[in-house]
């Protein structure tokens, strides 16, 4: 039994020692003509719009979701999202009802449903900034506070305030100057 034991050690000290080897002539190179991406792909997630999958799409859906191109989203999951939204939101359950964009259900979930980020080439690029909708993303930008108001405040941010906002202000780490800008994990 003892020669046993001492063979599985000898064993994987063998495989250690190999794996942490220093041999730097072994290093992969990279084919300057790049990467090949022949073969067959599948898309397995889509989240441009933090949460709003998550939301939205009513979970038998997710994976019909996930792989529909983008162009298609809107016509194919726009009804959905629109009943998702009246059942959540009593700031669009009568006629009429807008939110601060001036958006009713129909015209705020056709813009949902299409899942790509739009991103101004010219101009201010946040997600609100009380102007400017959906211009593209700063990482500091409150993105679910944003979501909550356009959801639940109604025409003014005035409804429903405790549903409005997650009351979550800032990171718990700064930003960086530089890239990668993230913060590393804790």
């Amino acid at each position: 039994m003892k020669t046993l034991k001492y063979m599985l050690v000898a064993v994987g000290v063998s495989i250690l020692s190999f794996n942490c080897s220093s041999d730097d002539d072994n290093n992969m190179t990279i084919d300057p003509a790049g990467p090949d991406f022949s073969g067959t792909y599948t898309q397995a997630d889509q989240m441009g719009r933090p949460a709003i999958n998550t939301v939205f799409v009513s979970p038998d859906a997710k994976d019909q979701f996930n792989v529909t191109i983008p162009s298609s989203q809107g016509a194919a999951f726009q009804p959905m999202f629109q009943a998702n939204l009246e059942a959540l939101s009593p700031a669009y359950n009568e006629e009429g009802d807008t939110n601060a964009l001036g958006l009713d259900a129909a015209t705020f979930t056709g813009l949902l449903a299409t899942d790509v980020l739009t991103v101004s080439l010219d101009g201010v690029t946040t997600f609100y900034d009380g102007t400017n909708v959906l211009t593209g993303r700063k990482l500091t930008d409150d993105v679910i506070t944003v979501e909550l108001l356009l959801i639940f405040g109604g025409e003014d941010f005035s409804e429903n305030p405790t549903l409005s906002n997650d009351n979550v202000d800032m990171n718990d780490k700064e930003f960086l100057s530089s890239f990668p800008y993230l913060a590393s994990a804790w």
